[in-house]
């Protein structure tokens, strides 16, 4: 006779539930939305045109660029495969504020702000994946304005670089960037393309970084961020 313990081998075991996948339900055929593919340097949207519609990154990097009303530009994100982006108008705003443009081949999903706003209101999976997203995007906003604010440039790209191999991220991170040009990267960073030029270099002897077949990243560049 088993005691109760014992009564089913699995009975004590949590089931564990699957992560929302949110690109297989974009890809549902209840869900209203044009694929369209993006050629490198081509605008996903630009600044100050309609806030018609929200787009999912399925493949491809993109950067997120602000134009002054004096035309100086300013990088002020780098998004990649599975971040929404053009998120405004579903808080309200009728333009862009800003201009994404693909770093490499982008394919992406564009759902239009009233089909988003009734999956967010009637799929409550998706809703929640979606809430948790931003979440974590309004907590990055905050922490790259600290970075800005405190942290030496050389930390900055350390910390830059380390975002855009998506460390931290729940899915594998990617050791290998795809090209990005050092004048991008000074732009995002806050600096010159000449100390982007010195830092990287001393990244590269400190074997925190290698070129081959891209640039490949070390997850050993994390000491750059954490040192004091």
């Amino acid at each position: 006779m088993r005691t109760n313990g014992q009564s089913n081998g699995k009975s004590n075991l949590k089931m564990k539930t699957a992560p929302f996948d949110a690109e297989a339900f974009l890809n549902s055929a209840g869900v209203a939305r044009t694929l369209k593919d993006f050629q490198k340097n081509e605008a996903l949207f630009s600044q100050g045109e309609p806030c018609k519609n929200i787009l999912y990154i399925q493949k491809g990097d993109v950067k997120i660029s602000v134009v002054s009303k004096t035309g100086r530009e300013a990088i002020v994100g780098m998004l990649g495969a599975g971040d929404f982006i053009g998120e405004g108008g579903l808080a309200g705003q009728s333009r862009r504020m800003a201009t994404a443009t693909a770093l490499m081949p982008v394919s992406a999903m564009l759902i239009d702000n009233k089909e988003m706003f009734r999956m967010l209101h009637t799929e409550s999976s998706f809703s929640d994946r979606f809430i948790t997203y931003m979440l974590h995007r309004n907590v990055r906003i905050e922490e790259d304005l600290v970075d800005q604010l405190f942290n030496s440039s050389e930390k900055r790209l350390a910390r830059t670089l380390l975002l855009l191999a998506r460390y931290g991220k729940q899915d594998k991170p990617r050791r290998v960037l795809t090209k990005i040009s050092q004048e991008t990267l000074a732009e995002m960073v806050g600096t010159t393309r000449s100390r982007v030029n010195f830092f990287m270099n001393k990244f590269k002897k400190l074997g925190f970084i290698k070129y081959s077949g891209g640039l490949q990243i070390n997850a050993s560049l994390l000491s750059v961020v954490l040192h004091d």
